[in-house]
C-alpha cells in the first residue's frame, strides 16, 4: 500500500491497514509530512505524526521530478493500494493520477480522498474539517448554551473520510478477488459528513426545514439525552431514552407520572428536566453513579481526556499502548479473533526506507 496523504483522512486509513499487517510505505515530499511540523513532541516524533503513522516505512520522492516520479512508478507496479488526498486535478498534474497507474498495473486500487470529491463546481476549493463541518449544516445545529455554534471536539469528517476509504477500499480488494481489476475511489469529506446527518435529518427530510435544535431527540429536546451537573462540580450525561431507562429512574424518584413526558422531545420535557438536575445537584458524581448503575440506566460521567485513559474499561482490554520509549499510543479499535492486530509503534524516520526505490 502507497500512502501519498498527509494529516488525518488518508493517514488514519492506511494507519488502519498498518496495524493488521499491511505493509504501507508512506511517500513523503523533501521536508517531510506536515504533521512532522506541528505539535508536541515527546521524543523523536510529534504525537501527532506517530499517532497516525506508526508501523509505516518511509520513502522521499520529489514527484515533480522525472526521475523521482520513474521511482514511484516503480513501487505502482507491485502495490495493491495507493491512497492520495490531494486537490483534484493535481495527481492528473503530477502523471499519478488513476488512469495513469491503472494502465501500469490494472490490480491497483487507489483511493483518493478530497474535500468536495473528483468533479462538481466546488471539486478544487480547499476546505478542512471545519469549513465542511459548517458547509455540511453540522455546525449550525451544534450549538452551545448561548445558541451559536460551539468549536467541534474532534474532526469529525476527517474520521468519517477515512472510514468510509478504508470501507471503499476493502471491497474494491474483494471485487478484485473476482474480477481481476482494480478500481477508482472518490470520497468526498462533504459527502461523508452529510452521510452522518441521517438520524437528525427528519424535519429537513420530512417538512424541508431546519431542526429546532433545543427541541429535537439528541441535541437539548430529551431529558434523558442530555447533561446534568452534580453537587461535587462533575458531570454527568445521562444518555437512553428508552422506555425502561425512563420508567426505571422516574420511578425510583416517585414521580413515574412524568414519564408521559418523555415520549415525544420538545419544551414539555422542563419538569423532567428539572426534576433530574435537583437530584444530581443533591449528589455527588459517585452517589449518582452508583443510583444509575443500580437502576441499570444508561449513563456516563465527563471526563477529561486524562481520566478517559486511566478509565477502568479501556485498562482492562489494553486499549492504550506503551511502546519502547514509554510514550503511550491509542490503540487499534478492530479487533480480530483469528488475525488480531499487531500494531508496531514505531514511527518512520524522513527516509528511513529510501533502500526500497530501486
Amino acid at each position: 500500500m502507497l500512502d501519498l496523504s498527509s494529516f488525518i483522512p488518508g493517514p488514519y486509513l492506511t494507519l488502519a491497514m498498518a496495524d493488521h499487517g499491511a505493509e504501507v510505505i508512506k511517500v513523503e515530499a523533501p521536508g517531510g509530512d506536515h504533521t512532522r511540523h506541528i505539535g508536541l513532541s515527546d521524543g523523536p516524533d510529534t504525537v501527532y505524526f506517530r499517532a497516525f503513522n506508526r508501523g509505516k516505512k518511509s520513502v522521499v520522492l520529489n514527484l515533480k521530478d522525472e526521475g523521482d516520479r520513474a521511482a514511484f512508478l516503480a513501487l505502482v507496479d507491485t502495490a495493491d493500494v495507493v491512497v492520495e488526498s490531494s486537490r483534484p486535478g493535481v495527481a492528473a498534474r503530477l502523471g499519478i493520477d488513476y488512469a495513469t497507474l491503472s494502465a501500469r498495473n490494472p490490480r491497483i486500487v487507489y483511493c483518493a480522498i478530497s474535500a468536495f470529491g473528483q468533479d462538481g463546481p466546488l471539486a478544487k476549493r480547499p476546505a478542512h474539517d471545519l469549513a465542511l463541518e459548517a458547509m455540511t449544516g453540522v455546525l449550525g445545529a451544534t450549538l452551545g448554551a448561548d445558541g451559536k455554534p460551539a468549536m467541534p471536539g474532534i474532526p469529525v469528517s476527517d474520521y468519517l473520510s477515512a472510514l468510509q476509504g478504508l470501507s471503499g477500499v476493502l471491497m474494491a480488494l474483494l471485487a478484485r478477488e473476482r474480477t481481476g481489476r482494480g478500481d477508482f475511489i472518490d470520497i468526498a469529506m462533504q459527502e461523508t459528513l452529510l452521510s452522518a446527518t441521517s438520524n437528525v435529518m427528519g424535519p429537513t427530510l420530512a417538512e424541508g426545514r431546519q431542526p429546532n435544535v433545543a427541541h429535537e431527540r439528541t441535541t437539548g429536546g430529551g431529558a434523558f439525552y442530555r447533561w446534568y451537573a452534580c453537587g461535587d462540580g462533575r458531570m454527568l450525561a445521562i444518555a437512553g431514552q428508552e422506555k425502561k431507562f425512563i420508567e426505571a429512574l422516574l420511578g425510583h424518584l416517585g414521580r413515574i407520572d412524568l414519564a408521559p413526558l418523555c415520549n415525544e422531545p420538545g419544551p414539555h420535557q422542563q419538569p423532567v428536566v428539572d426534576l433530574l438536575s435537583a437530584t444530581f445537584a443533591a449528589m455527588t458524581l459517585d452517589e449518582a453513579g452508583a443510583l444509575l448503575d443500580r437502576l441499570d440506566v444508561c449513563w456516563g460521567p465527563v471526563k477529561t481526556y486524562p481520566e478517559a485513559l486511566d478509565d477502568e474499561q479501556v485498562k482492562a482490554r489494553g486499549f492504550i499502548l506503551t511502546d519502547q520509549l514509554g510514550r503511550r499510543h491509542i490503540g487499534t479499535p478492530i479487533r480480530f479473533t483469528h488475525e488480531p492486530a499487531r500494531p508496531s509503534l514505531h514511527a518512520p524516520a524522513l527516509g528511513e526506507h529510501q533502500d526500497l526505490i530501486a
